[in-house]
């Protein structure tokens, strides 16, 4: 079976048959409701749709997933079925024994196995699956089993928590200037660094842990937003995210204004560098790009052309393909909206940001010595920026509610007394809401890391473990006497 997605964008390029155009077939697709990133199976030998697995495609274009997700979700089962092909069988006549080796060889046999986490979604994809070809009878019964409560018996029975990764104020300065920024640990210039642009990763950086975004959230940001718009006071600021968000949950983001500072440096030193260079691939492209004429500041909203049609779109409402390709006419020609550009002149994708993050961290690592921070053994996400945010925000605003009380018990009676009278007050909800989490559940993952974990076990254990006036010799001398005393 082969694996194929749609991709709407490329019927006027690629398509080439007198028995139908591409806008027909491009008027087809948006008529149906098929989105971009829908799987489509063919036969290997014919190369013509499976049927079955293609109403699965369908289906999952209708839950209305954004393009990752459906192409994510499309390769589970295409890599069951390649699995399944070596067992002589398919993922039509697939058994739970099928499946079940199937499980081990993704979490166990293969060469880098994945983690619950990864084989959780995975599994609810497959349970999705085949409880579609139920319900169309296609298949009169589930392969697999259904567990207690009608639950996937196919997922991870331990539900994994949080990997809650955070930074000390060393660790980041040390990550921001010296592995973004190509300075050296002691703050002099590396005439060695090789990156072109320090200040946008620096940028990036600090709105990250400014804001506490995602990083789909910060990386996709539009110069209106930011508030580095002609007209605009500039200063901290506030922008509503929607589209880029997860689950496509609106919530209004707040950047202080050291952030935004941090972002105008980049815009007024790299960025005019990078847009004039690629004034010439932009205007090659002119044709593919939504083209803004009008920025309508106080409504939110921009207005221009794409695909050859007036268009407009509330700004939080852009996804982030749509806004990778937004541009408008600049000081030297078309250059992008958003924020970040990358030496094509538009916005960095995924594969861009994670480069970055990648080299910056071999750089640390190479110059990591006595006199820089300890680096943990695994590599340092953008997401971590975010666990920052959330931990020093939540720790702060804890601090607050309990004031200078110096009894570290009549702290925690006002503490669950403020749980329960200033809900609307209280750090963790609030902490919760400026993280978009859909479930406080979700924010409670991370109260196990405010707790001053050392000093809370010497005031428990002071009397039990250790002896003040004991010296090595004493403990010896101890040790000895006990061992003569026949025990």
């Amino acid at each position: 079976m082969d694996l194929a997605f749609v991709q709407s964008g490329l019927l006027e390029k690629y398509l080439d048959t007198d028995v139908i155009s591409a806008a027909r077939v491009a008027a087809l697709l948006k008529r149906r409701g098929i989105l971009d990133g829908t799987p489509v199976y063919l036969d290997e030998e014919t190369q013509t749709p499976i049927p079955p697995l293609c109403e699965f495609g369908r289906y999952l274009s209708t839950a209305l997933l954004d393009e990752t997700t459906l192409k994510d979700y499309g390769r589970v089962i295409g890599r069951l079925d390649d699995h399944l092909a070596g067992l002589d069988s398919d993922v039509l006549s697939a058994t739970e024994s099928d499946l079940v080796s199937y499980r081990g060889h993704r979490t166990q046999r293969q060469e880098r196995p994945v983690g619950a986490s990864v084989w959780g979604r995975e599994s609810f994809v497959l349970d999705d699956f085949y409880a579609f070809l139920v319900d169309r009878k296609i298949l009169p019964c589930r392969p697999a089993r259904l567990a207690a409560r009608g639950r996937n018996a196919l997922a991870p029975r331990v539900r994994s928590g949080m990997d809650i990764r955070h930074l000390t104020f060393e660790q980041y300065r040390y990550f921001r200037d010296v592995g973004l920024g190509g300075q050296l640990p002691n703050a002099q210039v590396d005439p060695t660094f090789r990156g072109w642009s320090p200040l946008r990763g620096r940028a990036g950086g600090d709105i990250a842990l400014g804001s506490g975004a995602r990083w789909r959230e910060w990386s996709t940001l539009l110069l209106p937003e930011i508030g580095l718009w002609p007209g605009m006071p500039g200063g901290a600021a506030e922008y509503i995210v929607q589209a880029c968000a997860k689950y496509g949950k609106a919530r209004t983001i707040y950047v202080p204004e050291d952030a935004v500072a941090s972002a105008d440096l980049f815009c007024l030193l790299e960025r005019p560098d990078i847009v004039r260079r690629a004034v010439r691939t932009l205007e090659r492209k002119a044709r593919d790009l939504f083209v803004v004429g009008k920025v309508d500041i106080a409504g939110g909203r921009v207005r221009g052309i794409l695909d050859g049609v007036v268009r407009e779109f509330q700004m939080s409402a852009m996804d982030a393909k749509l806004r990778r390709i937004t541009v408008y006419e600049g000081e030297f020609g078309l250059e992008a909206l958003t924020l970040f550009v990358c030496r094509g002149g538009l916005m960095p994708g995924a594969d861009a940001w994670k480069g970055y993050r990648h080299r910056a961290w071999t750089r640390m690592t190479n110059l990591a010595d006595r006199s820089t921070p300890l680096l943990p053994t695994r590599r340092w996400r953008w997401h971590d920026l975010r666990h920052t945010y959330a931990l020093r925000l939540l720790t702060y605003l804890e601090n607050v509610m309990d004031g200078e009380q110096p009894d570290q018990q009549a702290r925690r009676r006002r503490h669950r007394s403020y749980l329960t009278g200033h809900i609307r007050h209280n750090p963790l909800l609030i902490v919760s809401r400026r993280l978009g989490h859909a479930n406080p559940e979700t924010t409670y993952e991370y109260l196990q890391y405010t707790d001053d974990l050392i000093n809370e076990f010497e005031a428990a254990f002071s009397s039990w473990i250790g002896d003040d006036a004991a010296t090595y010799a004493d403990i010896a001398s101890h040790a000895i006497s006990g061992t003569k005393g026949g025990r």
